[in-house]
């Protein structure tokens, strides 16, 4: 039978890997942007992920999803992926990590 997924321990490796994701655009990652609203992780380890952009009209709205849900099934332990791209609350500033602004120098 398959081992006991431990969801705190999965859940920091799918943070990890949103970390190397970028939006081209903006030399920050797309967590600390604050792009991500949620991951949810199943006890089966399908992993759910609600996500926005900086703007509907983002140039990368048809390739950033489909590359965080590539990542994120690369990791041990992940049946599945699926990212759900969302648009409320719409993205601002302030959703940014305290890290983000700084490092573009927004304060």
């Amino acid at each position: 039978m398959s081992e006991k997924i431990d969801k705190a321990d999965l859940n920091n490796k799918v943070i990890e890997v949103l970390k190397s994701c970028y939006d081209p655009e903006i030399p920050v990652n797309i967590y600390e942007l604050g792009l991500i609203y949620g991951v949810d992780i199943d006890d089966e380890g399908n992993v759910n992920i609600k996500m926005t952009l900086t703007s509907p009209a983002c140039p990368v709205a048809g390739s950033l999803p489909p590359e965080v849900e590539n990542k994120v099934r690369k990791i041990p332990y992940v049946k599945s992926c699926m990212v759900e791209l969302v648009w409320e609350p719409l993205w601002g500033i302030q959703m940014m990590s305290e890290e983000a602004r700084l490092q573009l120098g927004l304060y």
